[in-house]
């Protein structure tokens, strides 16, 4: 899943319309629009996104606030890198990583097996 679609589908679930979002974020809705339709990038700024996540009630120290980060920095790889779909499902087990977080063994073998073959 990319971001725009993380964040629109978090976005309607919590039952907020575009302009609400907006609203609460200071974000410009048209922009925003854009982001959510995966034709604009998301915001690199850790403040902004957690603007947004508090907008759509992710805690900081949820799954849902990580998958966020994650992919906000997953759309700035170049695409050459995201051809490889094998190589995209690691990333998150790779940003837990960068993050402190340990990955289970299996995760670990998988990412280092997948770096390997590339």
């Amino acid at each position: 899943m990319k971001f725009g679609e993380f964040v629109h589908a978090a976005r309607i679930k919590k039952g907020l319309t575009l302009r609400e979002f907006c609203r609460m974020t200071e974000i410009d809705p048209g922009n925003w629009s854009k982001t959510e339709r995966g034709l604009q990038t998301p915001p690199k700024s850790r403040a902004v996104l957690t603007e947004v996540a508090e907008a759509l009630g992710f805690q900081e120290d949820s799954e849902k606030f990580q998958a966020l980060l994650d992919l906000a920095s997953i759309s700035f790889i170049p695409e050459n890198l995201l051809d490889d779909s094998s190589m995209v499902e690691k990333l998150p087990v790779f940003f837990r990583t960068l993050r402190g977080e340990k990955p289970s063994r299996q995760e670990l073998e998988e990412l280092l097996e997948k770096v390997r073959e590339g």
